[in-house]
């Protein structure tokens, strides 16, 4: 059991605020479920994370090592988590070394890797040792407990937003957290679906990390995490993070995804500087134009909106392809962390009139009014979206 006031360190050496980076950089950003401590890499050592991540401090130092963390900190933290998400899922000897001293330091791990530390006879015996706990973050529930899709998604009552990307690592996730964030301060009742590990560490109530589900069950689960979002809930809107990209050759999750949470309505974010797939040096990126076509396409439903990963960009250049972009594609765009969700809450509001004044309708008036909009037509059950 963990809650925001159970006392963390991330690892991420050699790797913080790089796209390999993005667990460490997504809990620095937000954390419901840890209190993030430090942050351990030793080329960005005796920085303020959140300054180095955004140009903002927020009182997260950056460790040179775990030693050194516990040495300047004057305790040691009750979790230790792996922060990094590399595509080669397994640890080198380093990195099981790192870990397993963690342990013998008595830090509970906790691991978003989909190599599973709870099936590795050497680590559970630590963790017997040192009376620690491991937590695989991505680990599947039991065969028992996965779910078939079933189409519940068709009643389900509050308009459903997906965040999708033209790459992985794109900061889809962060768009939204961000949005979710800004929802709330307007005083509407915003759920998120995680669907991949970072967000399941940042807190999410509800969700499941897709990448490591049998393709027979990936779609069912994300499909149950949005109908008992809405059913627990009773949420004014849901937004469902997206994973990879629909036209990656490597990835089928934003497929899945589709599938189950037959979104209303899509955000589309992409990096304008990336030339190639992350990763995939030899695989070029796909237009935004492009993407935006085969993600209605797929999912009939619309992108509202595209939002802008600014890496290696300035921020005139960020400014200047917002203004091109609304120009080309006649919908809203902007970067979020540097100006906010605002576009994105107009267009939202616009889109889904209801949406305005939500907050002072009780839940029995929601359900009874059903679904917001144009997402009317889900009322009865209907077909499997291709």
């Amino acid at each position: 059991m963990t809650s925001s006031s159970a006392t963390a360190l991330v690892y991420s050496e050699n790797e913080f605020g790089k796209i390999d980076g993005k667990v460490a950089n997504g809990l620095v950003r937000h954390s419901g479920k840890y209190h993030i401590v430090g942050v351990v890499d030793s080329a960005t050592a005796g920085r303020d994370a959140g300054e180095f991540l955004d140009g903002v401090g927020n009182g997260i130092p950056v460790f040179a090592s775990t030693a050194d963390a516990i040495g300047k900190l004057g305790l040691v933290p009750e979790y230790f988590v792996y922060g990094i998400a590399p595509l080669a899922s397994f640890l080198d000897r380093e990195q099981r070394q790192t870990i397993l001293d963690a342990m013998k330091l008595g830090m509970n791990i906790v691991n978003g890797l989909p190599e599973f530390l709870t099936e590795d006879a050497e680590f559970l015996q630590q963790a017997r040792e040192y009376g620690v706990q491991i937590a695989d973050i991505r680990k599947p529930p039991p065969r028992a407990e996965l779910h078939n899709f079933s189409g519940r998604i068709h009643a389900v009552r509050a308009p459903v937003i997906t965040v999708f990307g033209t790459d992985c690592a794109v900061g889809k996730r962060t768009t939204a957290v961000k949005l979710v964030e800004a929802l709330r301060h307007e005083g509407l009742n915003a759920v998120f679906i995680a669907t991949g590990q970072t967000g399941l560490l940042q807190g999410s109530k509800y969700g499941v990390a897709v990448d490591v589900l049998s393709s027979g069950f990936a779609a069912g689960e994300v499909e149950n995490a949005v109908v008992s979002a809405d059913e627990q809930e009773h949420p004014d809107i849901i937004v469902v993070e997206g994973q990879g990209a629909l036209s990656h050759p490597a990835f089928t999750s934003s497929s899945s995804i589709i599938k189950g949470a037959a979104p209303d309505a899509i955000i589309i974010q992409h990096p304008p500087k990336r030339k190639a797939h992350c990763d995939y040096p030899d695989v070029p990126m796909p237009t935004l134009a492009s993407e935006i076509e085969l993600i209605e396409v797929f999912s009939r439903s619309k992108v509202i909106a595209i939002t802008i990963s600014h890496e290696d960009m300035s921020d005139a250049e960020v400014d200047g392809i917002i203004a091109e972009y609304e120009h080309s594609y006649g919908l809203p765009a902007t970067d979020v962390l540097k100006h906010g969700c605002h576009k994105l809450m107009g267009k939202l509001l616009s889109v889904f009139p209801r949406l305005q004044g939500s907050e002072r309708r009780v839940n029995s008036d929601r359900a009874a009014a059903g679904r917001i909009g144009e997402e009317a037509t889900r009322a009865a059950p209907q077909p499997v979206r291709p």
